[in-house]
């Protein structure tokens, strides 16, 4: 059939699309994931359509030779033209299709948030779709991809290509962040380097050191949190997280608010800082959650999730 056709050749495109960014000897990744990710996406839509609407559908009226484009597919699919999944595809569908002349290295530092969501989006889709468990084709751990530690310096960029180019890279990034800071998960996942002073060197992952000389001073700030950041889960939301994670992983596991609690009260999540930040701003307070609060339940339901809730009551008692 030509919709497993078509779903084989996009896990291959997916696959090579994260070997492509991730291989160190690449300069220019970015070109290379764009393509393959963009060519995935394409493929894995138009086997949904296939099963949805027809082998016709995928085609043009009035050209039966030739398929539709990927953009076409998402105006079909996600109709919501608002929704950070499709606006996720719109801008990486703009960057396949900026002239080479452009991309730079410094691009993977712009867009890097988009990728890391455009490849979770990928594997949802899938599941959703098509039954398919991205998984069982690469292991979970290779769907992160490697991350610049550098910083885009605006300096550095104007001093290393022409105007036009420097202009381009400059704006792209302005033009992305604020839709970074307003849209969800599914838009960009944001990426931080926070850096922490510790005298074991056992647990420090780079090295640094003070000079007394130098000219230029600075204050070393032991802790810094936006709750924004850090805990932005709502008990509602991160219910939400929790039950899409589990379906990725294909556990059949009824997350709800009661079950949430009895993990509050067992793994004392809301007493520890790292997992729940509490909001004292009115007269009773609010709680927000972390990732790392996330990844703990999603954690331990994963090693037993037919006896999880038996566990936690007796653990309760």
């Amino acid at each position: 059939m030509i919709q497993e056709k078509l779903i084989e050749k996009s896990k291959e495109a997916f696959v090579m699309s994260i070997e492509i960014y991730n291989k160190p000897t690449i300069k220019y990744r970015v070109e290379g994931f764009s393509f393959f990710i963009c060519n995935a996406w394409e493929l894995m839509l138009k086997a949904h359509m296939i099963n949805k609407f027809g082998e016709n559908s995928i085609y043009y009226k009035d050209n039966k030779d030739r398929t539709i484009t990927l953009e076409n597919c998402l105006q079909k699919i996600f109709t919501n033209e608002k929704s950070p999944l499709r606006r996720n595809l719109a801008k990486i569908i703009e960057l396949r299709n900026t002239s080479t002349h452009y991309v730079t290295e410094e691009y993977e530092m712009i867009y890097i948030p988009l990728f890391q969501a455009c490849i979770l989006n990928f594997v949802e889709k899938m599941q959703m779709l098509h039954n398919v468990d991205m998984t069982e084709v690469i292991p979970q751990n290779f769907l992160t991809l490697a991350v610049s530690m550098k910083a885009l310096d605006e300096g550095i960029i104007r001093a290393k290509y022409p105007e036009e180019i420097a202009n381009k890279i400059i704006l792209t990034n302005e033009q992305l962040e604020p839709m970074i800071a307003e849209n969800n998960q599914a838009f960009a996942i944001k990426i931080e380097h926070l850096h922490f002073i510790t005298k074991d060197k056992t647990q420090a992952t780079s090295f640094v050191h003070v000079d007394k000389n130098a000219e230029t001073g600075v204050k070393i700030i032991k802790e810094l949190k936006d709750p924004n950041n850090t805990h932005k889960y709502t008990m509602k939301t991160a219910i939400k997280e929790i039950t899409r994670r589990l379906q990725l992983a294909g556990i059949d596991f009824n997350m709800n608010q009661y079950i949430f609690d009895l993990f509050n009260k067992v793994y004392g999540i809301k007493e520890n800082e790292e997992y729940c930040y509490v909001h004292r701003q009115y007269a009773q307070p609010s709680y927000t959650y972390s990732m790392r609060a996330i990844d703990l339940i999603v954690g331990e339901i994963q090693k037993d999730p037919e006896n999880m809730v038996d566990r936690l009551k007796k653990a309760k008692k």
